[in-house]
Formats: C-alpha cells, structure tokens, sequence
C-alpha cells in the first residue's frame, strides 16, 4: 500500500501560463486518487486508483481548451476536480487566482454561478420528475436569482430561444424530447446562472451524428455571444479539433501533450497522439490507403497499479530502457507545445 503523505508530497513539473496573457482556470499538480478498500467488517485500505496522476493545464478566457484520451484516462475526473464535485487528493485548482481546493463549500458557493457543465448523457442528466421549465429554473432557485417567479418564467422561455427551442417546450418533461433537444435543455441549464466557465464533458458522444454537428455548432455561438471559456471533454478527435483553440492528450491520469490545434494535428510529437491522429479516418479514400496506421500493441494497464516511469512505455513504439524507470516531465519543446517524452 502506498503511503498517503508520498502521495501528497510528490509533484512534477508544472505548465507555466504565459504572464501576458489572461488566464481565468489553471490546473498545477492535480491529483485525485480512490481508495481500494479490502474487508467486509474492518475495512483497510490497500490500495489508491491513480484516475489523475500530476495533471497541469491552463485555459485563457474565451478559449475552448479540448482535453482527450481513450475511456477511463481521467478526463471526467479531471473536469469534475476542477468545479470540485470530486475533491482533488493534492493539487491546485485556481479560478481567478482563487485556489478552488483550499476553499471550504460555503465559501465556493458564490463561485459556483460562474462554473457549470453540460453532462455527457441527456437521458440520465436530467430529473425526469422535473418539467423542462422546472430544470432550467431550479439554479435561479438555488441562487436567488431573479426571485420573482414570473421573472424565473420570461428567463427560461429566453434560454429556450437561445439553444434553439421552442418557449412552449418548458411545460414538458424529458421523456417527451429526443437526445438533442434534452441536450439543448442541459446546455439552457448551464447558461441560466450566466456562467464564465463551462465544462463540455463528451456533449455529443450519445447523439446522433446528424445531431452532434448542431450541438457543436450551437455551443460555438454561445460561446462568441456570451464570451464564454470552455474545458471541451471528448474522444472524437474530429469534433474536437472542429470546436478547440488547443488541446490536451490524456493518457492514463497523465497528460502526455499540449498544443494549439492546428500543430497538434499537422505535427505531433508524442507516439500515443501520434497513434491516436492515425486512427481517424479520412474522408479521401486514396489518402486513407496510403498512410501509415500506427497500432498499439498490449492493453491500457491499470491505474490501479501503472507502470514505473512513463506510463506510456509498455505500449509505445520508441520506447527504450530509460522509459521503465524514468517519469518524463511535461516540457516544452516548441513555442506553446509541451510534451511528455523524453524521447522528443
């Protein structure tokens, strides 16, 4: 069993944020473990799941940052860490300069207006007890916003415009709209407290594709109307590269690269978002023939037990004996792109 403390003391490099620039959330050293309990009486602890191992990143105002990975990399921890729904283990969360870990409810209270998410299912995100026009105004509830109950009613029936539904919508339930419009009622939710910052956890990875190019092209236009900043969740690489500024690549609680877009996808650097970029398909059928497809051997290990050094190094390509016991840093090797290989 690992100790507690060396699980709290130990800390990599950090991303550096550019000085110049203004930055509303920045992630240094995060860490959030789950116990493993063993015992049905005299339960003890033998073990932590590493979910998010050293993770760093900042997002400037009115940028989208992407973050992806394969399932279960930590990228909803990730998300969850940052509004604090999950307690970070060791870490900081600053939002504004405030560090959101140290703060105790009460005092997050206020800064939860300013922090919201859209939830990847639309069919379990939603009360189904609650009309549409219940769930959109329940946070003005809880906030004291617009006490008025006919004000609370003009505020949902304007929300319901702003995503695209119609007013009269508000007096159903959520069994009565499909996957898109209850999307659209999760999206309205998240707006009605006016928020500065929202986390997309996979929006659209359970609609159709018809409707995934709505809902990311809706969440773009509220984000230029409202100056709204995003941590954009996802496994498409294609819809992420559609709605992102940069992107983040996840691999087992670790991010591994970090770049602006267009540099991450015309010029990778690490072998997992290399592996990752040849998975996705082209549209061009004489393209799709001719490139190199990068396939990974072995499984994703487990973060219950990862592997010494780079997590990464059972699996990659250009791995040699210093990967097994040395834990790369997330460096920058060019101008604004980091990676984590100490092959690169």
């Amino acid at each position: 069993m690992e100790n507690r403390s060396s699980i709290l003391d130990s800390r990599s490099s950090v991303v550096n944020r550019p000085e110049t620039d203004s930055v509303l959330v920045e992630v240094r050293g995060l860490k959030k473990y789950f116990p493993v309990a063993s015992g049905v009486l005299a339960q003890r602890i033998v073990g932590w799941v590493k979910a998010v191992d050293d993770v760093s990143f900042f997002i400037r105002r009115g940028e989208t940052l992407g973050l992806v990975g394969e399932s279960g990399c930590g990228k909803t921890t990730t998300g969850r860490c940052i509004l604090q729904l999950d307690r970070p283990t060791a870490g900081e969360v600053l939002f504004e300069g405030q560090d959101l870990a140290q703060m105790s409810d009460a005092a997050l209270r206020p800064l939860r207006r300013k922090m919201q998410i859209v939830f990847q299912d639309p069919y379990s995100s939603l009360n189904p007890r609650m009309t549409i026009g219940q769930i959109i105004s329940e946070p003005m509830v809880v906030h004291r916003i617009t006490p008025n109950g006919g004000g609370r009613r003009d505020r949902v029936d304007e929300f319901l415009r702003v995503v695209g539904l119609n007013p009269l919508m508000a007096g159903r339930y959520p069994h009565e709209l499909s996957g898109g419009q209850r999307q659209r009622v999760g999206v309205a939710r998240a707006l009605a407290l006016e928020p500065e910052f929202i986390i997309c956890d996979e929006p659209v990875s359970a609609l159709d594709v018809s409707i995934q190019a709505q809902i990311i092209n809706l969440l773009e236009e509220l984000q230029e109307r409202f100056s709204l900043t995003y941590l954009f969740i996802a496994h498409d690489l294609s819809v992420v590269r559609h709605i992102s500024d940069r992107i983040a690549v996840m691999y087992l609680g670790k991010v591994v690269e970090v770049a602006d877009r267009q540099e991450l996808y015309e010029n990778p650097l690490h072998p997992y978002t290399k592996a990752l970029l040849s998975a996705v398909p082209i549209p061009d059928p004489t393209v799709e023939a001719k490139r190199e497809r990068i396939v990974l051997g072995g499984e994703v290990p487990s973060s219950l037990s990862p592997p010494s050094g780079c997590v990464f190094h059972p699996r990659c390509p250009i791995a040699v004996e210093e990967c097994s016991h040395t834990v790369p840093e997330l460096r920058e090797v060019r101008r604004n792109h980091w990676v984590a290989c100490i092959r690169v």
